[in-house]
């Protein structure tokens, strides 16, 4: 049997509870899988599978507002490895970045002493990691560099900037919410400032815009239409339409590019940003309840709502193929009229009181299935997406909502029936895309109808708010340490008593023992306690009095002093002895009682005249070894007694055998024997009391006169020889029994409420407790040995102390947290990897550098020794025993169902890349392997069938814009233009219709919409020649070489738009594009070049924007190399992975490429895989993974020798050893 060990290690720690309003908006779930909140001034991170606090952060002096996790959106090596940087931000403006693991402050930044409005990191990624954008009140945005604290530049605008938002699709673009309206900043740059004031337009709120005042009458879909016709102008609106601006948020969509949505507390707006109008509405009925929070999804077009009632709400956006892209009828003449989000799964709300309130919402990054309600009273709730595979028959074809089909890849690559998937893996793996209207169904198998569902997967509860009363466990001993758990006793001001696991820090037992305050705990042994609460007094004074003796293993809790406790003064405290026999409870103005713990019996109550007593300690001395020892002496004279001749028998006279039978008996019957106790107390005159407890009689055995200098005495401590006083007037007096001496300290910190002795033998250390903080006292010395005040170290006032440990100590406070220190007071965060946790937590960035990428290549590179292996000791990684023991435990908390997959031969590398980049949350790996997967497996179906086929079937999101197919791109574009000439409502819009329409080809709609210009409007004689125009374009060739002319001298004289226009009229889109790109268009370029041009031409385009992007000025390598992987240029990709020193990522591509066939094998594409492979053995060598250095040294040819060489020497040497 394996010895039975105990742990009852505890670390410094915080426990938290409820938030502070200013806590409201400080809420981020981080790439790397943690969630980070503010709480008061600290800030708490928790772990969003496990639901376990890993870490308490503080150093704020003030309340935070905002906290960020830095993106990960690099390429991670062992010079810029995995780690945890989080900024928070404070109500008194500073700024702190943090080195979350090591629980560390890395700067510290302060600009202004007012709130930070919002914060965020820059994630565009080859650009420096390190900058911090955050908005400065009333209206300043400022770009720190957070390694630094270096300020890069300061920007002030007109308005007060409320907050602000980034274009996902490009980085220079900058949306600032501020109290009046929007302003767009184009020209966003980390190097300098934006110039000028930025582009302002005004919001008119939905529902006071005149449009709607006058449209009472229309039909509910026309009004809901109607509604939103007129929303931004870049005129003020007049006062009578916009009162305030109530817009709550404001973000870019990342599914879709140019999409912006507004929240109001009653409807959802979509905006198209070039046109600048609402192009979809999700309204709330009359009695549903109000949103809160929006958060917008990038894999499907979906938005995570969270309402007031605190229930959270998945939307999204409605397919229309099913409606009519059936062949046999005839289509709809008129297409999509708005952009509709159907709700498809919604969570249970919560109960909303004046206190309790849902703060915030977030939603994991990664996945994008999971999100994590913040409430204010202080519990977090995990919430998760899980699908159902539906039955079509369950149906009920009225709903008018479409199904939910489930996608035909998992993990970026098209599945069969058979092989493993895990479904709930992300939101991509449970739903497929929203179609496209126009688009056929998908041939092939009917795709399974899913159903969505939210789970309560984590549950994060906090302390009640204050007051609170804490009281430790008796400390450990030798003769306890088998059972002993250090728990910590908490007592609420609603009389339930909660009992921590310190070593954890997680709530062991909730108990509602109490109905009304609870006062004070005394633990009675290991697994019991007595509490005591009393109600608010009536007007004679009297209360009703409750004392509980609660068993713990059972819960259950008795009346110890049965019906006695109405209407009678109240306890001001209750005292257990040393020995855990007596009780004496001490009211306010009635006399003492004593009791007995052990068979709840009222030993003796005090008579009428009994001085009032202020302050009561038992005496650690007692005399139970001498009764033991007479106990022992007893059983010995029986025992020999059984063994003598009858002869000897009589010398012994029979009646003292009886004596000692009976004695034995009664011993035996009470098990214990009633030992000797002494307690001290104090009278209003500071006269000392000494009285003596045994059995049921108690003596009074001596006074001892009020010491001059003491004011009234409010607590005692004892422990060994010393005694120590504290009075009113904050003066401690330390007495020294053995010496016979006293000695008087004034503190000069007012009231003394409450002294108590650490625990351990012979350790006289001391905690006193004052009104404004506390101090350690060395009793033995007769000095201080830290001190903690209010005000001064800390913003919060303590409640209660105790000892935790020999050496720690337990503050309560009224920001109702409960703090466990070092003796010195300092409050410290701990290190991540020094803590220990209930439940195992996948987090390789709890690692060491070496070990997190050692443990990535080990997972990436299966099967080892041809077979799959999640034990990292069947492989060759000569590391130290406790790394390696470190990394099978985060192997070990992976979850069955990755597990199972990882350990599947089946699952190709491609899969494995793109999971693996999922789990290590790296935000860089996930986009390039989805782009990746995707065409490598594109390419290599074109390859095997001379037709392409799977390209439109299983397209790539629409979040990755230009990355997309031309033929499903340009589908979008119809799409989003249909859309636009449904909502256009003044003639500005009608004319970006048109711009757009003639773009993309769509010549007779265009004239349509010309032909619309009013004869009134200053613009119709242009508008009808421009008509004309197009209608009669595409006749002879001298007419095109004249468009050519007038188009190239309009381009020169500084109207590109217009020459670019009519060159797409005369199918000149390829000298358009190399013109939009002269001119630095380069986005608008490569948008015209997929709608218009053929695939060669378009790869031209995009081959000069990707040159341009890996020019030293512009550094968007990684924006290229997903360009180079669209083209399907899969040698060029491996070549600049290469030449970035991606080495890692480089060989699996390129081993991903050899896999699917779509990299010609010639000598000059050998070299490559030489240099790659070789390249990346030695990377691995450095990490120490010499198996999987051999590996690729192997596949290095020529490139590699020298170094398996190497590695094998260094074997056999290791061998020899």
């Amino acid at each position: 049997m394996l010895p039975y060990t105990v742990n009852f290690k505890v670390s410094a720690r915080t426990l938290t509870g409820a938030l502070n309003a200013h806590n409201k908006a400080a809420v981020d779930w981080g790439w790397q899988g943690l969630i980070a909140y503010g709480c008061h001034s600290l800030v708490v991170v928790i772990d969003s599978n496990t639901a376990q606090t890993l870490q308490v952060l503080e150093k704020h002096k003030a309340d935070v507002v905002k906290v960020k996790w830095a993106r990960e959106n690099y390429h991670h090596n062992i010079g810029s490895p995995y780690s945890l940087r989080l900024a928070s931000a404070d109500v008194n403006g500073k700024i702190i970045v943090w080195d979350v693991a090591a629980g560390v402050p890395q700067c510290e930044i302060q600009e202004h002493v007012k709130p930070v409005q919002d914060l965020q990191w820059l994630w565009n990624q080859d650009a420096s990691r390190d900058l911090l954008l955050a908005i400065h009140p009333p209206n300043y945005i400022v770009l720190w560099n957070a390694d630094t604290a270096t300020k890069l530049w300061k920007k002030s605008y007109a308005d007060n900037i409320l907050s602000f938002s980034f274009d996902p699709f490009d980085p220079s673009h900058v949306t600032l919410l501020t109290s009046e309206g929007i302003i767009f900043i184009s020209d966003f740059s980390p190097s300098k400032p934006p110039s000028g004031p930025g582009k302002k337009v005004y919001i008119s709120s939905p529902h006071s815009s005149p449009a709607h005042a006058k449209l009472a009458a229309a039909t509910g879909a026309k009004k809901a239409l109607n509604k939103v016709k007129i929303l931004i102008t870049q005129e003020k609106p007049s006062p009578e339409f916009v009162a305030l601006n109530d817009c709550l948020q404001l973000a870019y969509l990342p599914s879709k590019r140019n999409h912006m949505l507004l929240l109001y507390p009653r409807e959802v707006l979509i905006l198209d940003l070039e046109v600048n109008q609402t192009v979809g509405v999700i309204a709330i009925e009359r009695t549903g309840v109000p949103f809160v929070q929006v958060i917008p999804c990038f894999q499907r077009d979906g938005l995570f709502c969270l309402h007031e009632n605190g229930c959270i709400t998945l939307r999204v956006r409605r397919s229309y193929t099913s409606i009519y892209s059936t062949s046999s009828e005839e289509p709809d003449p008129e297409p999509v009229q708005e952009l509709t989000y159907d709700l498809r799964s919604q969570c249970d709300a919560i109960r909303v009181t004046k206190t309790v309130r849902p703060f915030s919402m977030v939603c994991c990054p990664v996945n994008e299935n999971a999100a994590a309600l913040v409430v204010s009273d202080g519990r977090v709730m995990i919430w998760e997406l899980k699908s159902a595979v539906g039955n079509r028959g369950l149906r009920s074809g009225s709903s008018g909502v479409s199904p939910l089909y489930s996608p035909v890849s998992f993990c970026g690559i098209p599945v069969g029936a058979q092989q493993n998937k895990l479904p709930d893996l992300s939101l991509e793996d449970m739903i497929g895309q929203s179609a496209i209207a126009g688009e056929d169904h998908p041939k092939g198998p009917i795709p399974q109808e899913v159903h969505l569902r939210f789970l309560l997967t984590g549950l994060l509860s906090a302390l009640p708010s204050p007051p609170l009363a804490v009281r430790m466990c008796p400390p450990l001993t030798t003769k306890n340490i088998k059972m002993y758990q250090p728990l910590l006793a908490v007592g609420t001001g609603s009389g339930s008593v909660l009992v921590y696991h310190l070593t954890s820090g997680l709530l062991h037992k909730e108990l509602s023992v109490h109905s009304c305050e609870v006062r004070g705990i005394e633990w009675t042994s290991l697994t019991g306690f007595l509490s005591f609460a009393t109600s608010t007094p009536n007007n004679l004074g009297l209360v009703r009095n409750e004392l509980q003796l609660v068993d713990l293993p059972t819960g259950r809790s008795i009346a110890f002093r049965g019906d006695r406790g109405n209407d009678e003064p109240p306890i001001e405290m209750i005292k257990v002895s040393h020995l855990k026999q007596y009780l004496a409870v001490v009211f306010k103005d009635k006399p003492l009682e004593l009791w007995d713990v052990r068979t709840c019996t009222l030993l003796r109550e005090m008579s009428k005249n009994f001085p009032a007593i202020t302050a009561l300690e038992w005496s650690p001395s007692h005399n139970l070894k001498s009764l033991r020892k007479k106990q022992l002496a007893t059983r010995e004279a029986m025992a020999r007694q059984t063994v003598v001749s009858d002869a000897e028998l009589s010398i012994v006279e029979s009646s003292v055998i009886s004596l000692l039978q009976e004695a034995e008996s009664k011993a035996e019957l009470s098990q214990h024997i009633s030992a000797r106790e002494h307690f001290v107390f104090t009278d209003s005159d500071g006269q000392v009391y000494h009285l003596t407890v045994e059995g049921n009689s108690v003596k009074d055995s001596a006074r001892i006169p009020p010491d001059g200098s003491m004011g009234s005495i409010t607590c005692i401590a004892w422990k060994g020889d010393t005694l120590v006083l504290g009075d009113m007037d904050g003066n401690l007096n330390f007495w020294d029994l053995k010496g016979r001496v006293s000695r008087g300290i004034p503190t000069h910190r007012s009231w003394v409420r409450k002294i108590r002795f650490a625990p351990g033998k012979g350790n006289q250390k001391l905690i006193t407790m004052y009104n404004d903080g506390v101090e350690v006292w060395d009793t033995k010395e007769v000095q201080m040995v830290s001190s903690l005040r209010s005000g001064r170290n800390v913003t919060f006032r303590i409640l209660d102390v105790d000892w935790c440990t020999s050496d720690k100590v337990i503050l309560a406070s009224d920001d109702g947290c409960i703090r466990v220190l070092e003796m010195s007071l300092k409050s410290t965060s701990s290190r991540m990897d020094e803590q220990e946790w209930i439940e195992p937590v996948w987090c390789p960035y709890l690692l060491v550098p070496r070990a997190s990428l050692a443990l990535k290549a080990f997972l990436l590179h299966q099967p080892w020794n041809g077979q799959c292996s999640l034990d990292i000791f069947q492989v060759d990684y000569p590391e130290n025993e406790e790394i390696k023991t470190l990394i099978q435990e985060q192997l070990n908390s992976l979850s069955n169902d990755i597990k199972k997959l990882l350990l599947d031969p089946g699952f190709t590398l491609v899969q494995r890349c793109l999971l693996v980049s999922r789990l290590y949350g790296d935000e860089s790996e996930l986009h390039f392997w989805t782009v990746a997967a995707h065409y490598l497996h594109s390419f290599s179906q074109d390859r095997q069938e001379a037709a392409p086929r799977d390209k439109v079937n299983n397209p790539l999101d629409m979040c990755y814009d230009v990355l997309c197919e031309n033929g499903y791109f340009q589908k979008f574009q119809l799409e989003r233009v249909n859309l636009q000439e449904v909502k256009r409502s003044t003639y500005d819009h009608t004319r970006k219709c048109t711009d757009q329409l003639l773009l993309l080809g769509q010549t007779d709609r265009a004239v349509q919409l010309l032909l619309e210009t009013s004869s009134d409007n200053q613009h119709y004689y242009c508008d009808s020649l421009k008509a004309c125009l197009v209608t009669t374009v595409t006749s002879s060739g001298p007419s095109q070489s004249t468009i050519k002319l007038v188009a190239t001298n309009m381009i020169a004289n500084g109207k590109l738009a217009e020459g670019v226009q009519l060159l797409c009229l005369i199918d000149k889109a390829a000298d358009a594009c190399r013109y939009l790109q002269t001119y630095g268009e380069w986005n608008r370029a490569a948008w015209l070049a997929k709608v218009r041009l053929n695939s060669e031409e378009c790869a031209d385009v995009l081959k000069r924007w990707i040159d341009h992007l890996c020019s030293p000025q512009v550094n968007q390598k990684s924006k290229a190399l997903l360009i180079l992987l669209s083209l399907g240029c899969f040698a060029s990709v491996a070549e600049t992975l290469h030449s970035m020193r991606y080495f890692d990522r480089a060989a699996l591509f390129v081993e991903a490429c050899l896999q699917y066939g779509t990299l010609d094998v010639n000598e000059e594409t050998e070299k490559l895989i030489s240099a790659v492979s070789a390249d990346y053995a030695r990377s691995l060598r450095n990490l120490g993974f010499r198996q999987g250095a051999a590996l690729f040294a192997s596949k290095a040819g020529a490139a590699g020798r020298g170094l398996l060489g190497e590695l094998e020497s260094h074997k056999e040497e290791l061998m020899e050893e």
